[in-house]
């Protein structure tokens, strides 16, 4: 029998918010893989070790949840007046595909920082000291998204005293700018594909909700924690080991896509794990995060939790962060009401490793809510670098 050598890929591991991910610069990608198919998918699978029916991930870099089994392929920009493009695949841990459905707000934090690095921004633009903005494209949801990465003696600066919950050693900060965040990509439509900031949602065989589905950040359903027999403080374990509430989430998503029209059959669902997240939302309480931080009621406006890839999340997407920061700022929604309602240009939310605050203004234009962008901190830093390899069989 012959046997296949692996290959090398040059590659970058890097941390960026509460995820990480396998970065790859366009160009470097094995040249059957520069287009989207089933080539790059099967590169992609096998880099991240999937799929895995032992949901470990071990023959791979994937790291055996939704926050670790992620992809970014980065180009020079095509677009006027941007530095670069950029693509996100959620890779499935125990299934055969690579969702390309949206955006990771988390690793967005990293993709400034390696476009200066590996020399997708013009020199020019990056100052000996200070701050360098780097205009990013997001290719999935048609978006502008602005990162203020820090610089010192014209590298990136990745060590500093800014701390996020959900990581656990302080980094330099990145702020990050959605611009536009509602989503009118790949899928289309509004802010609020139903037309209204709540919906009676109903589910067959599990209930019928109060729901807010919102197409920002990442097309996401709110729900109210109570409606569906929870208090907004739990921890990931009260949920995960729940076989038959995964299931309830499982089918409350799938029902909730094909009400914003992301689906045409509920059965699609299963084939677009990373988009639509559900989400569910509870009037500010006291809690303990997974870290032992006590997280008092006073200093949250409200409490959030949030699913992705058929788990509850160690801590918060990004993307769903803005999606939580624009409801937040738009009087009626369920994310508004539980943060006691009114006119809010940035909430604070508990999340199971802590809280985090982000920053939305939103406009009644022609009768439309608007907003013009959404604002939040992260921070990112490279793991490893050098090449990945897989059996130049693999795809």
């Amino acid at each position: 029998m012959t046997q296949v050598p692996q290959i090398k890929v040059p590659a970058t591991y890097m941390r960026g918010g509460t995820s990480k991910g396998v970065f790859f610069k366009l160009d470097e990608l094995p040249e059957r893989c520069r287009e989207p198919g089933t080539a790059r998918d099967k590169f992609l699978l096998r880099v991240i070790g999937s799929p895995d029916p032992y949901g470990a991930q071990i023959d791979g870099m994937g790291g055996a949840t939704s926050s670790t089994s992620k992809t970014v392929i980065l180009s020079k920009s095509t677009r006027p007046d941007h530095d670069v493009d950029y693509r996100f695949g959620q890779v499935s841990i125990d299934k055969p595909f690579v969702d390309w459905s949206g955006n990771c707000g988390n690793l967005t934090a990293a993709v400034g920082s390696f476009a200066i690095s590996n020399g997708l921004v013009d020199a020019a633009r990056i100052p000996d000291n200070g701050v360098c903005i780097v205009r990013i494209w997001q290719t999935q949801i048609n978006k502008t998204i602005i990162a203020h990465v820090p610089i010192t003696n014209g590298a990136v600066q990745e060590t500093g005293d800014f701390e996020l919950d959900g990581v656990t050693f302080p980094a330099a900060e990145v702020q990050i700018e959605f611009m536009d965040p509602a989503d009118d990509g790949e899928d289309g439509g509004a802010m609020f594909p139903t037309g209204n900031l709540v919906d009676e949602l109903e589910v067959p065989g599990v209930g019928t909700f109060k729901a807010t589905m919102i197409n920002a950040g990442i097309p996401t359903v709110f729900l109210n924690a109570d409606e569906i027999g929870y208090t907004g403080t739990e921890l990931r374990d009260a949920i995960n080991s729940d076989a038959k509430a995964l299931a309830r989430f499982e089918t409350i998503r799938a029902y909730g896509a094909l009400r914003m029209g992301l689906i045409k059959d509920v059965a699609e669902a299963a084939q677009r794990q990373h988009t639509p997240k559900v989400a569910f939302v509870a009037p500010p309480k006291d809690y303990v995060a997974s870290s032992g931080k006590a997280i008092k009621a006073d200093d949250i406006d409200l409490n959030v939790r949030a699913l992705s890839m058929g788990k509850l999340h160690h801590a918060m997407m990004g993307t769903a962060a803005v999606a939580i920061g624009t409801a937040a700022a738009i009087p009626g929604t369920l994310v508004n009401l539980a943060a006691g309602g009114g006119e809010r240009e940035a909430v604070r939310f508990g999340h199971p490793s802590g809280s985090l605050r982000v920053g939305a203004a939103a406009a009644l234009e022609n009768g439309q809510w608007v907003v013009k962008k959404a604002i939040m901190s992260r921070s990112a830093r490279v793991l490893m670098e050098g090449w990945v390899r897989v059996p130049g069989d693999a795809f």
